[in-house]
């Protein structure tokens, strides 16, 4: 029997696998999932906790591939959703965390935030620590706890009130692109830690019931020479929602140009 195309766990959906090779399994990691919750109340929706669990009961999906080890070599936000790699051996693990660390893995991101930035193209350097007066949340630190984090944003489209983006970081500290876009002014739509509450009230009616924030790519170099890159579209949800925005833009270009036109008549 062929081995499946998903992770099967206990309580969800299949999780699809998009990419496998002899070192690693790429997922599309669904909204939900965490990889170090934050309450007791929460463990139950631990991503590698499930993964662990299903492999020791010697599951289909696992036992088809002969797994005993596979782990996350990076972090994914609880309700980012999106590409994830996960490592087959603590030698591919070791690879892995090499290629973090040396800064040759390429992560790109889509996200909605709030505004139009002034410019097309830009980078924020600004360094990252904990916030001392808020568990479990994070701002930029100029002093000497704060840690070197660097982002590189890019604007795909945007209107009077709200921007498509993609964001790439060159490293990879907790909460790194929501930090430094709700720095710059342009907090994620759906972002209840870092963001806008009338924002979110309002980008929810056009559907964005959740952080748009969604792991696009990941791409790397073996030692070897062999290329290693990975994409996956937006869900569902953020398509159809993104679909909303984009309608909403037309229609508030429209009336943007009838207030222009009837201005103009007046003037007359």
């Amino acid at each position: 029997m062929a081995k499946p195309n998903f992770i099967e766990l206990p309580g969800c959906d299949p999780i699809p696998i998009i990419f496998e090779d002899r070192s690693v399994i790429a997922i599309d990691k669904p909204r939900g999932w965490m990889l170090v919750p934050d309450s007791w109340r929460k463990t139950n929706w631990n991503l590698q906790t499930a993964i662990d669990s299903s492999i020791r009961a010697d599951d289909f999906w696992a036992r088809s591939r002969n797994l005993r080890y596979l782990r996350h070599v990076h972090r994914l936000d609880a309700d980012t959703s999106g590409v994830m790699l996960f490592a087959k051996s603590e030698g591919a693990m070791r690879a892995m965390g090499d290629l973090f660390e040396s800064r040759r893995m390429e992560k790109t991101y889509l996200a909605v935030v709030e505004g139009v930035p002034r410019e097309k193209e830009w980078t924020c350097g600004l360094p990252i620590g904990p916030d001392p007066k808020n568990f479990g949340k994070m701002r930029v630190d100029n002093t000497d706890e704060g840690r070197e984090a660097e982002t590189h944003f890019r604007v795909l489209l945007s209107n009077e009130r709200f921007s498509l983006i993609e964001a790439s970081p060159l490293t990879g500290r907790t909460h790194q692109i929501r930090v430094h876009a709700a720095f710059v002014g342009h907090p994620l739509a759906g972002d209840d830690r870092y963001g806008d509450h009338d924002f979110n009230e309002q980008i929810k009616q056009l559907g964005v019931e959740r952080l748009f924030l969604h792991a696009q790519s990941l791409s790397f170099e073996w030692p070897n020479g062999k290329t290693f890159d990975v994409s996956q579209p937006l869900p569902e949800d953020l398509n159809q929602a993104l679909g909303r925005l984009a309608q909403y833009r037309k229609q508030a270009s429209a009336q943007k140009a009838e207030r222009a036109f009837r201005g103009g008549r007046r003037s007359r």
